[in-house]
């Protein structure tokens, strides 16, 4: 039985026994690669998929599998963005022994200069990444070093330098690992006596693309290594590109020497995005994944989920999947809901009149100063309305309060300020959409 064959069976039976919206979700994407003795190898198109199908569906696949099979049968998943060549029975080999270099993973062709969105925060790395693409191990920026937190786009750049470089010449050797890649290569090359194929392995390349070198830390004999690979590919004019966790010269735990080589090149850094580019990337993920979400949602879910592009994302596939599987529809309940989940609430703050204040000023285009300033003008006069009045029905601060922030107004002021927003926002549509948006906004922050 091939392993096509095999996962066409398991699939059919699956379908009699789970709700077809979970096969359609989480069973239909998935891809059987191999079946060897003892293991069936299945690639997911995500880690998240990976994680729910382990949570949730875990023991009717295992069970599924061994009615079809007969016999015992492990499964392992791999990413779709990591599918690697995987290994083969030969003569008087055990089919699932390893060899000594595993082939590295391939590029993921999704990871492109185009579907990178651009902003302030990561347009020079993506400069950098685009020159360093157009014309490997010729110019001054090698190495190239992408560095940031997590999730804020790193590991897309890398790709996207590869599949550029294949494009442009598909005859380039291009090398792509993790730094646990490489670390794993070369302690199985120890085990084994085979250093020397492993060396050549990785110092052939035209281009050498590494994720993640702060995992070297600590790692003086992997260390090591990487010193003399990297020596050889860059007096040989190879193209080298490194993804790290923070700026090279920070790091602890790395060699002097190959700080020093590290920072011979170019360092580019990314930044989290801003709150614009947080509601382009929602717009063009949900896009993606044909989930239909209005732009105050949107908003809401940016204005809250600050630290990296990933955790947008995981919003937008978690309210995807939430709506599939329990057949919801996605409503602002289920989106606030899905977001304190996923920021937790230790992230969730007190709200404060500042707090308010600042919003407003946000969605008005006008100054924080001005809306608690003297001004008259119609349109400042309305945003210092709109803030007392979330200040008295949000917060439930006190007139007296609310009136002293405000320049020292007389309470009387802030009621009327109340009433005339109350009135408003029934009667004119623009005002009660940013009284509402506000509303549901601050309420997250005040549950």
């Amino acid at each position: 039985m091939t392993h096509k064959d095999l996962w066409n069976s398991i699939y059919s039976k699956l379908t009699q026994s789970l709700p077809t919206h979970a096969i359609n979700t989480w069973f239909e994407p998935i891809v059987p690669i191999a079946l060897t003795d003892n293991e069936l190898v299945l690639e997911v198109p995500s880690q998240f998929f990976y994680e729910w199908i382990e949570s949730h569906y875990m023991l009717s696949l295992s069970q599924t599998i061994q009615d079809v099979y007969n016999k015992d049968l492990k499964t392992r998943f791999i990413i779709s963005a990591e599918k690697i060549k995987l290994n083969t029975a030969t003569p008087g080999r055990h089919p699932t022994e390893k060899t000594n270099i595993q082939p590295v993973p391939a590029l993921n062709k999704n990871y492109s200069f185009e579907s990178f969105i651009e902003g302030p925060n990561n347009q020079f790395a993506k400069i950098a990444a685009e020159t360093v693409a157009g014309d490997p191990g010729k110019n001054s920026f090698n190495p190239l070093i992408i560095y940031g937190g997590v999730g804020l786009g790193k590991t897309h750049l890398l790709h996207a330098i590869g599949n550029t470089i294949r494009l442009n010449s598909p005859s380039s050797n291009i090398v792509l690992a993790t730094s646990e890649r490489f670390t794993l290569d070369f302690v199985n090359s120890l085990r084994k006596n085979k250093t020397v194929e492993f060396a050549k392995h990785y110092r052939r390349s035209d281009v050498l693309l590494i994720d993640d070198i702060q995992f070297f830390r600590g790692k003086e004999q992997t260390q090591e290594q990487f010193f003399h690979t990297f020596n050889e590919l860059y007096q040989s004019g190879k193209q080298i590109v490194l993804t790290a966790d923070r700026f090279p010269g920070e790091m602890q735990g790395l060699q002097d020497r190959l700080l020093s080589r590290f920072q011979s090149g170019l360092s580019v850094d990314i930044q989290p995005p801003n709150f614009e580019m947080r509601v382009a990337i929602l717009m063009d993920k949900a896009e993606q994944n044909g989930v239909d979400l209005s732009y105050d949602t949107i908003e809401f879910i940016a204005t809250h989920v600050k630290s990296n592009v990933r955790d947008l994302e995981g919003i937008i596939i978690r309210l995807l999947a939430q709506s599939s599987l329990m057949n919801q529809d996605i409503d602002f309940n289920l989106v606030r809901e899905v977001v304190r989940e996923r920021i937790g609430k230790t992230a969730v703050t007190d709200l404060t009149v500042e707090d308010v204040v600042r919003r407003v000023s946000e969605l008005s285009n006008i100054s924080e100063k001005e809306i608690v300033g003297k001004s008259r003008k119609m349109e400042i006069a309305e945003a210092r309305q709109v803030s007392m009045y979330l200040c008295r029905n949000i917060m439930g601060t006190s007139l007296n309060n609310i009136g002293v922030y405000f320049g020292g107004r007389d309470h009387t002021t802030v009621m009327h300020a109340v009433k005339t927003i109350d009135e408003k926002r029934v009667k004119n549509k623009r005002v009660g959409k940013i009284v509402t948006s506000l509303k549901q906004e601050f309420s997250f922050s005040l549950t």
